[in-house]
């Protein structure tokens, strides 16, 4: 099926964002097993030199642990995954990452940092489609012609590498154009939040932050415990740490000895995508996050979290529609 109509199948029009570190297989797996597509980025399956390729691993448990759910609940298939490709020039995996998941054909890419002709035709050899993320209309003119299927739109307050732009400005300006699939990025992290993403032209939300607070991410209980604590406020905007601007916890950022409200700003020359990173060991514990936390109270269980969001989408359904309806009938009187 088009990418459009996999995500019209899913409980709720929902993409789980790929969390750098965070997201591992057992994420993935609670994520599509709840409904909603389930993501990790490659660069997330380490290696070293001498063992075996994880990636691989991570694919083949991925792929044979949802056939054999979806064998078992013809009812209710699990939604499909993706994997996300860093296309950047400094990401030396990337030629032989894509072998790997054209060989496993990953049914949904997420690209991010570039848009690379090839990377979209390989993933178009196996059937798989591609989103895109970017920032503003102009990228996401780029990915469209270079092949990309549909756009992941990274507004203001994103987690990881966040724009600036308002969802409403940047939502309006590529629908202008494009009638393709769009999802939307950006401090969602309720429900009804899900149902405001849609209302205003896109497909379907992108949530990250909120699934770092689950049993089965990969974060310590202390990046949990700050993620439950946190409000939008707590949010702090630099381009300091990777090269490119994105959003972290800033409690974090002072437990690492930095003043996370006078940050400097970065050598671009320093931007690391590939087996290693150049940042300093007093930064391995600034953790990122998007505005939208201040909805996360609890860690709980991935599928309780989309539980939680499923009923908060369909209450807002509810009330919209209530709405609608006397409206409607004020109208005719």
């Amino acid at each position: 099926m088009s990418l459009r109509e996999t995500i019209k199948s899913l409980r709720i029009p929902v993409v789980g964002s790929p969390l750098f570190i965070i997201s591992n297989p057992d994420l993935v797996l609670a994520q599509c097993k709840a409904g909603i597509i389930g993501s990790f980025p490659a660069l997330n399956a380490r290696e070293t030199d001498g063992e075996p390729i994880m990636l691989e691993a991570w694919l083949k448990r991925i792929t044979e642990e949802l056939d054999r759910y979806n064998q078992a609940n013809p009812d209710r298939p699990a939604a499909p995954f993706a994997v996300n490709q860093i296309v950047h020039r400094t990401n030396k995996r990337l030629e032989r990452d894509i072998e790997i998941c054209v060989k496993w054909k990953v049914p949904v890419w997420i690209t991010s940092l570039g848009a690379r002709v090839e990377v979209n035709e390989a993933a178009h050899s196996v059937g798989a489609s591609v989103l895109h993320d970017v920032i503003n209309d102009r990228f996401a003119r780029k990915a469209i012609e270079k092949g990309a299927d549909g756009l992941v739109a990274v507004a203001a307050g994103a987690g990881g590498h966040a724009g600036t732009l308002s969802p409403f400005a940047l939502v309006q300006e590529i629908r202008r154009w494009f009638d393709g699939p769009l999802v939307l990025s950006g401090a969602i992290a309720r429900g009804d939040a899900v149902l405001s993403a849609e209302a205003m032209g896109a497909d379907a939300a992108y949530i990250g932050s909120a699934f770092i607070a689950t049993e089965e991410a990969n974060a310590v209980e202390a990046y949990k415990a700050m993620i439950v604590a946190g409000g939008a406020d707590d949010i702090v905007y630099s381009d300091l740490f990777t090269g490119v601007w994105g959003n972290y916890l800033k409690p974090s950022v002072a437990a690492a000895g930095m003043d996370p409200d006078n940050l400097p700003t970065s050598d671009p020359s320093a931007m690391n995508f590939g087996s290693g990173s150049s940042k300093p060991k007093s930064w391995s514990q600034i953790w990122g996050s998007g505005q939208g936390i201040g909805a996360v109270d609890a860690v709980l269980p991935a599928a309780a979290l989309v539980d939680r969001l499923a009923r908060e989408y369909a209450a807002a359904r509810r009330r919209l529609l209530g709405a609608d309806t006397e409206a409607a009938s004020l109208a005719a009187q």
